[in-house]
């Protein structure tokens, strides 16, 4: 059973860059799709971004070019970079195992807070 585990800071200030780590177990990170999924205070759930089993990311158009996405296969571990943030970034991030573009395994999710 594949297990994913995020971390990172819980607290950004603004226009600095939020890094996030997912850590994978029970699983290769060759084998599968990864993505990013948050949720804001109050709102519904945004997904921002997958890599590919191969290694290529997409991105969600919405973040206008400031999310990264790239994995580390010897730690079996994939990010998620996203520059230049403001509060709006505010938010629990989930990493996620895809298929069909459908998250099917999730973690246990990290609040990450921007603020001064």
């Amino acid at each position: 059973q594949v297990q994913l585990q995020e971390s990172g800071p819980g607290l950004v200030k603004p226009s600095q860059t939020l890094s996030l780590s997912c850590t994978v177990s029970g699983g290769s990170i060759n084998a599968n799709h990864w993505s990013w999924i948050r949720q804001p205070p109050g709102k519904g759930l945004e997904w921002m971004g997958f890599i590919s089993s191969g290694g290529i990311s997409y991105y969600s158009p919405s973040l206008k070019s400031r999310a990264s996405i790239s994995r580390d296969t010897s730690k079996n571990q994939f990010t998620l970079q996203l520059n230049s943030v403001t509060p709006e970034d505010t938010a629990v991030y989930y990493c996620t195992r895809q298929e069909n573009f459908f998250p099917v395994s999730w973690g246990q999710g990290t609040q990450v807070t921007v603020s001064s």
